[in-house]
């Protein structure tokens, strides 16, 4: 009876190929443990997704790659052990996608330019009120929000050649032009431009209105007279907090131009979030105000 149980475990062999698969799984544990505990104010967001994941969760994943790789070699060899191969495998396979996800995250934010505040008009920014400044400002946003931001110096190291430039003129290098460009990957970003609608400014104003309330964000500007509207976005991981800023104005013609911002609070890069949520945006106006 012994031997039969000692066959079916794999001895240890299969203890390797359990502890192999607690470890890939317990990297798994770490990474929703770095982004819950920066969520609920236990530790800063650079110390939650800087030292936890990226440091720390990255070294946990190399272990647990290797010690899975080990636990398979050494349920094939001498004997096999099924089970001890199955449970091997199985840490290997989560080990590995747990890499994966690391590595396309490395890869996205390395071909994306050190931006975080994104519009549809540079040439007469959105600028945040002073409710919404005042909201930032609060939450030790590390941001600022102005007319002509410039990439600062820290961006360096990982994008040689930005620090300086302004953000606008890299947003425009990386919105996509099928005009000029033929791969996506040179050009990440989607076009951004203001949305010019037939419909007039009060009507605007509430289907956008509506459209931001079924997105869950949080209102802080609903200025009708002005044509202003602004809320702010929570990610769901680490609480990461980005403002959207609207502007509706008259056109001669009795329609509306929409105008967008989108920045966030803190971060050098925001993998193109920003951007998205605006490209995203102005498509549901447009079929909104159709």
């Amino acid at each position: 009876m012994e031997t039969t149980e000692q066959t079916q475990d794999a001895g240890w062999r299969g203890m390797v190929a359990k502890a192999s698969l607690a470890l890939s799984l317990f990297t798994v544990l770490w990474f929703i443990i770095a982004a819950v505990g920066t969520k609920l104010g236990l530790w800063s967001w650079q110390f939650g997704l800087g030292q936890m994941t990226i440091n720390w969760g990255l070294k946990l994943i190399f272990l647990a790659l290797g010690v899975s790789v080990i636990a398979v070699i050494l349920s094939l060899i001498a004997a096999p052990r099924k089970r001890a191969f199955i449970l091997a495998f199985a840490a290997l396979l989560v080990a590995g996608l747990s890499f994966g996800r690391v590595a396309a995250f490395g890869g996205e934010a390395s071909r994306l330019p050190p931006i975080h505040d994104v519009q549809t008009d540079w040439s007469n920014p959105v600028m945040p009120s002073e409710a919404l400044l005042a909201a930032r400002k609060a939450s030790d946003a590390s941001n600022p929000v102005e007319a002509a931001p410039i990439v600062p110096d820290t961006a360096e190291e990982r994008w040689p050649g930005t620090p300086g430039r302004l953000v606008s003129e890299l947003q425009e290098e990386a919105e996509f032009d099928p005009a000029v460009q033929e791969d996506r990957a040179d050009a990440p970003y989607p076009k951004l431009d203001s949305y010019v609608t037939q419909a007039p400014p009060e009507a605007a104003f509430e289907a956008i209105l509506m459209l931001v309330k079924e997105r869950g964000w949080k209102i802080v500007t609903d200025d009708r007279g002005a044509g202003r509207i602004e809320a702010t976005e929570t990610s769901f991981w680490f609480d990461f907090k980005d403002d959207v800023m609207i502007r509706i104005l008259p056109t001669d013609e009795g329609g509306s131009r929409i105008d967008v911002r989108s920045a966030s609070r803190v971060g050098l890069s925001d993998l193109g979030a920003n951007a998205k949520r605006v490209r995203n945006l102005l498509d549901d106006i447009e079929i909104a105000l159709r």
